[in-house]
């Protein structure tokens, strides 16, 4: 496999030409806007299409499109863009159609601000449209892992025909760091369940999130609700980093995980035994890591998160169960953690025990 040097961006769109993207359509949107460049360049040179959007609801709804063709697609946004498009995935998700979404993520709401942030934790865990849809959800914390989840999008949309969700961070889609790019996957058509069902000579050749009576919409409610269910069973990836011995455990994920690394060597220099819990889903999320804690021994949970107010501490309290004191340490807009801010906020808490 191939390694090389890329801006994270970059460096997704590549891993989605290489899980066979052969469509792409989008609206320029900082801090998101090498990918639909580098789309712009790429897609041709392996007889795909690129199409820039008059907007971020036509891009989705052209994604709708390529995706009920058969063609892998995946459309791209940051933050507000991608509330634009939430009527378009929540189509995808009813018509049962297999595409993937990139959210590189900055500050809100409105507007908001053109910084990296991770403001949009309630946006892509529960709500990314109507319907109480769920939708794969992939953090990446390094160029790489960024690239590793892109890739793996494409096979779980298809595997689930499902749209999925990769919601990196703007430091992460603005780094550049050195990367194993996968292999070029085949780009044939999808095995779409509705193609199947047209072989098999049932009558589904419309593609439609309107159920007909005779299918009523509470038994395909229940149906996902029984995919969710084999997700949050199957489909958790997370990484729990010198969680034997902590004391006092972090729950951050994305670029501020990382920092959390550099404040938990530093910590630990100092006596303070602390550790990691970083989701790579995000949904569904691993409330499993904080249930297994030996609460006998960890006294404090820390979350870290840049946004104001604090997002992913609702399903840290679920996984926590009261068992032990929640704190968070938080910056948005913009403003990136430092390891000491980390450490500055585990030493208060040390003191206060």
């Amino acid at each position: 496999m191939e390694r090389v040097f890329m801006k994270g961006n970059e460096a997704i769109a590549e891993a989605a030409v290489r899980a066979g993207c052969r469509f792409f359509a989008g609206y320029p949107i900082t801090p998101q806007n090498e990918i639909p460049e580098y789309m712009a360049r790429r897609l041709p040179e392996v007889s795909g299409q690129f199409v820039q959007g008059e907007s971020e609801i036509a891009s989705v709804n052209m994604v709708y499109g390529a995706a009920a063709a058969g063609v892998r697609a995946m459309t791209s946004s940051s933050s507000p863009g991608i509330s634009l498009k939430s009527e378009g995935i929540s189509y995808l998700a009813g018509a049962e159609l297999p595409a993937v979404i990139v959210n590189v993520t900055r500050g809100g709401p409105g507007l908001g601000s053109i910084q990296a942030a991770q403001m949009d934790y309630l946006q892509a865990a529960k709500a990314s449209g109507h319907g109480g849809f769920r939708m794969l959800v992939y953090a990446p914390a390094t160029v790489q892992e960024a690239v590793d989840c892109t890739y793996r999008a494409f096979q779980k949309a298809e595997e689930y025909q499902s749209p999925v969700l990769v919601c990196a961070d703007g430091c992460i889609g603005a780094m550049m760091e050195a990367v194993t790019l996968p292999e070029m996957a085949k780009a044939g058509p999808m095995k779409l369940r509705f193609f199947a069902a047209e072989a098999a000579g049932e009558n589904r050749l419309v593609v439609t999130s309107l159920l007909t009576p005779e299918e009523t919409q509470e038994a395909f409610n229940r149906q996902k609700a029984a995919l969710y269910e084999r997700w949050e069973r199957e489909e958790v990836l997370q990484e729990e980093y010198q969680l034997e011995d902590a004391e006092l455990v972090i729950a951050a994920y994305g670029v501020t995980a990382r920092i959390a690394k550099t404040a938990i060597a530093i910590l630990r220099q100092e006596g303070i035994r602390a550790g990691l819990i970083r989701p790579i889903t995000l949904y569904p999320f691993p409330y499993h890591s904080f249930d297994r804690l030996d609460y006998s021994r960890v006294k404090q949970i820390l979350c870290a998160e840049m946004s104001i107010p604090c997002q992913v501490i609702e399903d840290v309290r679920v996984g926590v169960a009261n068992r032990a004191p929640i704190s968070t340490v938080l910056h948005s807009g913009g403003v990136l953690f430092t390891a000491e801010d980390l450490v500055d906020a585990a030493r208060a808490l040390c003191r206060k025990e």
